[in-house]
């Protein structure tokens, strides 16, 4: 097969502008001419090996960062955006998505940002929200959307707050992670106490004092205890990164703290050098790792999807999770299976099933529409309150990665990957999804006409041409 030629315009711009430095220099530095540059940038000549060599001898770039996956992202959002109503017939085609998402990502983005305006708009309509009459009221993204959107396209590493966290965790010495961190915040003049509280952490900045419930699980204990090292005495590194952010609210830049917060704390617990070498080791094996960190299986899992330091990546992994009305309240991933930004998951997924096998691992091979094959892992997380007569909350997480990685996975093992029927067929939301004799289809695709036969019916009440 030929080689597919490397089109990277704008990571090349990116690039160079986050060096600071002009095109001439730039050019000079790659051993090209200053038109040939301006000819890679504005993806009229694809990048040769030579500059793709000098990127990361002269300036350590990591190649892989010249890949397509944030324009895989983009395209899979903007594909799912246009699939609503509004845009009728007037959907672009593929190559046209291609083309934008790699030639010019801010206009992309921008036009994710005004579809998710405006859907945010018409849904306060039509549940007639009290916010329609609410005094202030703007047309912009929800916070938790803008967070969520700002780990999503920064693969959910983020580089600056990983070393730092891992950094503490040097410090943190010994089996028991909960006195471990004890000592580390004490060192930091923090003092700890335990109580029967209903938060799980409370802090007094006047006296510098942590209280955290008694009740709450080990690990859960330790994770709160670095969160709150990371609010108190890295506020300045979390900040700093939050101006890159550049939030449109108070709201959402608070938001994103905290998330940063909770990203230190995976970070110092799990800290990276030691938890790849131990992925490695056990084969991600979670209940090993979870042990071996004193972490739990949530924690272990997202960990696992936030492994792309460059030049020292793991295996490129999806999370999720989601509650028991289908709903997904955490989301990343670093392969090309993109999750639905709006409503549920695939019903035919197996994070769903994982309510009725408490305490089990699921394992599915699966298909989604473009061919792409995957390995996911499945299971509930439910969370009780400590005590009798406490609410629980029920949660299902899953990870996975494209079955290519299968042979570094315990839970592949005993699977037939060979065998074309193994693969169950998934989606990502039926809007979008293009399979025509799905039994589980909610609503019919929205880029496809349909044939009513009022005598004849099939899986479906209507016919996909």
């Amino acid at each position: 097969m030929p080689t597919q030629k490397l089109y990277a315009g704008a990571k090349l711009r990116e690039i160079r502008t986050r060096l600071g430095i002009t095109q001439r220099d730039f050019a000079a530095k790659l051993g090209v001419s200053l038109p040939y540059l301006n000819q890679m940038e504005n993806n009229k000549r694809p990048l040769s090996t030579t500059v793709v060599l000098a990127l990361a001898q002269e300036f350590g770039i990591d190649v892989t960062e010249l890949g397509q996956g944030d324009a895989e992202r983009m395209i899979s959002d903007m594909r799912e955006a246009l699939a609503d109503p509004v845009f009728a017939d007037a959907a672009p085609p593929i190559a046209d998505l291609r083309l934008t998402a790699s030639n010019a990502p801010g206009l992309a983005r921008a036009f994710l940002e005004l579809h998710r305006a405006y859907r945010q708009t018409h849904e306060r309509l039509a549940s007639l929200d009290e916010a329609l009459g609410r005094e202030g009221a703007q047309l912009q993204p929800s916070p938790w959307e803008e967070v969520r959107d700002f780990f999503h396209y920064c693969d959910n590493y983020i580089d600056a707050v990983d070393k730092a966290a891992e950094r503490v965790a040097t410090k943190l010495t010994g089996t028991d992670r909960v006195r471990a961190a004890i000592r580390g915040l004490e060192a930091e003049g923090l003092h700890v106490r335990f109580a029967n509280v209903p938060d799980l952490r409370r802090f007094d900045e006047l006296r510098q004092e942590l209280t955290l419930s008694s009740l709450a699980a080990p690990e859960t204990q330790t994770f709160q205890m670095m969160l709150q090292l990371a609010l108190t005495r890295h506020g300045k590194l979390l900040d700093a990164t939050l101006d890159l952010g550049r939030f449109q609210s108070d709201a959402a830049r608070a938001i994103a703290r905290l998330g940063l917060a909770n990203y230190f704390a995976g970070a110092a617990v799990m800290p990276y050098g030691q938890f790849l070498q131990a992925a490695h080791d056990t084969r991600h094996d979670l209940e090993l790792m979870a042990r071996r960190f004193g972490a739990s299986i949530e924690q272990v899992a997202h960990r696992l999807s936030t492994l792309q330091r460059p030049g020292a990546k793991g295996i490129p992994f999806f999370f999720v999770r989601v509650d028991q009305a289908g709903t997904i309240t955490k989301r990343h991933s670093a392969t090309r299976l993109q999750f639905a930004r709006f409503g549920g998951a695939c019903p035919l997924w197996n994070v769903h099933r994982a309510f009725e096998t408490p305490g089990r691992f699921l394992r599915q091979l699966a298909e989604t529409p473009d061919g792409v094959r995957y390995i996911s892992l499945a299971r509930d997380v439910s969370k009780t309150g400590g005590h009798f007569g406490a609410p629980v909350r029920r949660y299902a997480i899953a990870l996975g990665c494209e079955v290519k990685h299968a042979g570094a996975l315990v839970y592949a093992d005993g699977l037939d990957l060979n065998r074309d029927g193994a693969f169950e067929p998934i989606g990502i939301s039926c809007r979008i999804c293009e399979r025509a004799n799905c039994h589980q289809r909610s609503v019919p695709p929205l880029e496809r006409k349909l044939t009513i036969q009022p005598h004849r019916r099939g899986i479906l009440p209507y016919e996909l041409s």
